[in-house]
């Protein structure tokens, strides 16, 4: 009797001790002509800043949590600026944190391809390491003018169970929300409104608090009306 409750005990526990972490992350950032020398360094600092949120850290840490970042632009224009990484205490995450802070443009006067960004972070995605949950985070503040349709890609991540939500920076008047609640969040995903790049840092630690503190098994922080939805998309 004690072996072979030996033996459920180990083919119980066996998934979850084969698994690399719990969740997988691709923070995937627009730097098309659209933004500004002065709005890509809201981006960077704003993503330094959360990456340092104590509430991001002890999900990041409490969860196990691998990080990879990625700058988009024009069709052809996709780099990856910090590869798969797993910081395993504060001093790491606080290194990557500074590493964010002081990571050069990728790209200048690129057109806006958010098809291709999401391509790229699904080929990310594909050699991730082995996670409970994938997620791709695409951020940007203008609609397609360059590359391919996003729609197609976002059904790719579907039938891959990765997970996209987006991060949508209003300007210049255009209705950047709607299309990212339209064309690039998954339905199992959602959306966060930054008010200009001078509300980016609010709107991105937001974003990861929502998406990771629930490794910690608490509920998502409450987050402004309208400016987010799971409501049904438009097929």
């Amino acid at each position: 009797m004690a072996r072979l409750l030996l033996i459920a005990l180990a083919c119980a526990l066996s998934p979850a001790m084969s698994r690399a972490c719990e969740t997988a992350l691709v923070l995937a950032m627009d730097v098309s002509n659209s933004v500004d020398d002065a709005e890509y360094r809201l981006q960077v600092d704003g993503l330094a800043d959360a990456m340092e949120d104590p509430v991001v850290i002890e999900a990041v840490l409490g969860g196990d949590v691998a990080l990879a970042v990625l700058q988009w632009s024009a069709a052809g224009q996709q780099r990856v600026v910090f590869d798969w990484t797993q910081p395993r205490d504060r001093a790491a995450l606080a290194r990557l944190s500074q590493q964010v802070r002081a990571t050069p443009r990728a790209f200048v006067m690129g057109g806006t391809a958010p098809a291709e960004a999401l391509e790229a972070a699904l080929g990310l995605m594909a050699r991730a390491p082995d996670c409970h949950r994938r997620v791709i985070d695409v951020s940007g503040d203008g609609t397609p003018n360059d590359g391919g349709d996003v729609g197609v890609a976002r059904r790719r991540a579907e039938a891959m169970g990765v997970t996209v939500n987006g991060l949508a920076i209003e300007s210049l008047g255009q209705a950047i929300t709607g299309f990212y609640l339209r064309h690039v969040a998954t339905r199992d995903g959602f959306v966060i409104t930054a008010r200009g790049h001078r509300d980016y840092p609010r709107a991105m630690r937001l974003k990861l608090r929502r998406e990771l503190v629930r490794l910690l098994g608490h509920g998502p922080p409450a987050a402004p009306p309208m400016r987010q939805s799971h409501a049904p998309r438009a097929r």
